[in-house]
Order: C-alpha cells, then sequence, then structure tokens
C-alpha cells in the first residue's frame, strides 16, 4: 500500500514576510542564490538599497559566471507601473544587462512589456519576470519558490536544449567554438589561464588574481566590434580608487601598449577597453584574426596592468586597506 501523502498548501505571502522592506528584501539578499538557480545565474550580492540618483535599488547583484551587473526590484503585491518605471531607472543608472522583477502578481501588460523589451533589446540585456509564491506540506515550514512568467527570448529554448537535447543555437555554438579556442591556446601557449565562464555566449572573462579585477574579450553585437578589456567590478569604491590611479597613468599605458584605449567610469563598475571591428559571423579567415587579435591584447593587458594592479593595492593597503579583500 502506498504511504499517505501530504496535502500541498500556499500560504499568504504576508505571513511569511510581513514587510517588504524589513522583511522580504532581507530575506532575497541572504538567499540570492535561490533566486538565481531560478534564473539559472551564479549570484553574488554586492549592496542592498543601492542608490540611483534620489531613489534606491532593492538588490544590486553581478553574475559570477560573466561578471554581468544584475538589478533586482521587488514588490509583495501585484505588479504595477511605478516599479516598472523603476526598473528600467535602475537598469539604466546601473548599466545593468540583466534586470529582476519580483512581484506577487504579474498583471498581463506588465509581462508583456517585459516580453517587448527582451524582444527590442540585444544578446547583453536580459529582463525576467518573476512570481514569489510560498508553499508548505500539511504542518510543514514554508518553503518559497519563484516562478518565472518573463524571460530573454531565447533563454527557454536554451535551458531545454542543453539539459533535453545537448544542443546550443546556430549563434551559441559559434561563440562555444571561438572561445573555447581563444581560452585553448591560451593555456596551452601561453599559460594563461582563469576563465570565469562558459563560452556558450559572447564573452571570455579572465581571473586577474586582484579581487574583482577581471581581464576580459567579447563582441559587442550593437557597434559590430570585437573588444578587449579590464573590468573593475568589485566594491565601488574600490573600483573608482583603482581607475582614477590608473588613469593617472593613462598616457603611459596607452605608450607601453602602443594604442588608445576606451575609458569608461559606469555606475558602480569601471572598464577599460581596446576595440576592434568584428563579429561572430565574420568569416573564418577574418574570425581567425579576431582571436589572434584578442589574445595578443589579453597577453600585453596583463603585463601591463599587472604590476600595477600590485602597486596600487600595497600601496593603498599601507594607507587604507582597499576594501574588497586582500589579493589571493
Amino acid at each position: 500500500m502506498a504511504e499517505e501523502l501530504g496535502d500541498i498548501q500556499h500560504v499568504d505571502l504576508r505571513e511569511v514576510w510581513p514587510n517588504e522592506a524589513t522583511d522580504f528584501t532581507p530575506w532575497l539578499a541572504e538567499n540570492i542564490a535561490k533566486l538565481g538557480d531560478a534564473l539559472d545565474l551564479k549570484l553574488e550580492l554586492q549592496s542592498r538599497e543601492a542608490p540611483v540618483g534620489s531613489y534606491s535599488l532593492d538588490l544590486l547583484a553581478h553574475d559570477l559566471g560573466s561578471a554581468r551587473p544584475v538589478i533586482i526590484e521587488n514588490q509583495l503585491e501585484a505588479t504595477d507601473h511605478t516599479h516598472l518605471g523603476q526598473l528600467l531607472t535602475y537598469a539604466s543608472g546601473y548599466d545593468a544587462h540583466v534586470a529582476v522583477w519580483i512581484a506577487k502578481e504579474f498583471r498581463d501588460e506588465h509581462r508583456q512589456a517585459l516580453d517587448w523589451l527582451n524582444q527590442r533589446s540585444d544578446e547583453n540585456t536580459e529582463f525576467f519576470g518573476v512570481v514569489i509564491e510560498a508553499w508548505k506540506i500539511d504542518d510543514s515550514r514554508p518553503a518559497p519558490h519563484f516562478k518565472l512568467v518573463a524571460t530573454p527570448n531565447d533563454w527557454r529554448k536554451g535551458k531545454v536544449t542543453s539539459k533535453q537535447e545537448g544542443a546550443l543555437s546556430e549563434r551559441g555554438e559559434a561563440y562555444r567554438v571561438f572561445f573555447q579556442g581563444l581560452r585553448d591556446r591560451l593555456a596551452e601557449e601561453y599559460r594563461f589561464t582563469g576563465a570565469t565562464n562558459e563560452q556558450t555566449r559572447r564573452w571570455c572573462y579572465f581571473d586577474s588574481g586582484f579581487p574583482g579585477v577581471l581581464y576580459g574579450s567579447n563582441f559587442y553585437i550593437r557597434e559590430k566590434k570585437a573588444k578587449v578589456e579590464i573590468y573593475l567590478n568589485g566594491d565601488k569604491e574600490r573600483n573608482e580608487i583603482l581607475f582614477d590611479k590608473l588613469r593617472e597613468q593613462q598616457e603611459v599605458i596607452e605608450s607601453e601598449l602602443q594604442e588608445s584605449l576606451e575609458w569608461r567610469r559606469l555606475a558602480s563598475s569601471c572598464l577599460i577597453a581596446v576595440t576592434r571591428p568584428g563579429e561572430i559571423t565574420d568569416s573564418p579567415e577574418i574570425l581567425e584574426k579576431i582571436q589572434d587579435w584578442m589574445i595578443e591584447r589579453l597577453l600585453k593587458f596583463k603585463q601591463v596592468f599587472g604590476p600595477r594592479l600590485e602597486q596600487i593595492t600595497i600601496m593603498c593597503s599601507r594607507a587604507a586597506p582597499l576594501q574588497g579583500g586582500e589579493r589571493g
């Protein structure tokens, strides 16, 4: 005889989190990995109530798999126009690549708005609509459940094919082949290792050995360019200190690299980059030249920026330790 089964019961969210700001947001901050599992992202919290002008974002995080900024706006009620506007404002303020809107209930017009944004944005920008639920079995403790109601265009397809068919989209496969080749050549020929993400998207980042600092190579679709960069995505204050100290040496650095760089201070991160024309749809001959170009620049970036990052870190730690931990 089969064992008697329990009954699944829906729990009112306010019984679990009476207040959105003082109960739900702190809980989500401490359990952000649960949300990441639902989104298929490796999320790490950066800050709560992150400022955007006179407003504040509920949670600011970043995806460890791709070093992308992630903004999270939540509400324990049905979606409304106010929070939609806030989501877009915060996404712009932090130059976010991923925007997540969590609510008790999604109205059709707001779900459709996220679908429209996903259709109109490039592959580097993703919008998620997530319904938060709480369930229990008989008298058990309530358990949270994240139900996705709006996702990026290829997200569901990508999850299904990777788990059920083991195949990637044609463009995704092209990126995988390109960046896997890049990673293999760097490791085998130059012992340049430390890739932080799978090469199934349009970027590949490498650990620099300094907290929050990555060397990266990617394709910037909108501008049809290939890019190599040093990406400062740790603590905001630390980012700015490193960026400003490096920029004080801009003339010397660019002279050593023998090319001009793009220096960009973003809302919470900074980057220093060099670009050239290029797309993943280019001919194999051109892609080979782009890969050679990326390898040469990554090696030069490590050679030129590495000693300076170490010198700045030591200098600042003696005066007033940089936030974000020691070099590991």
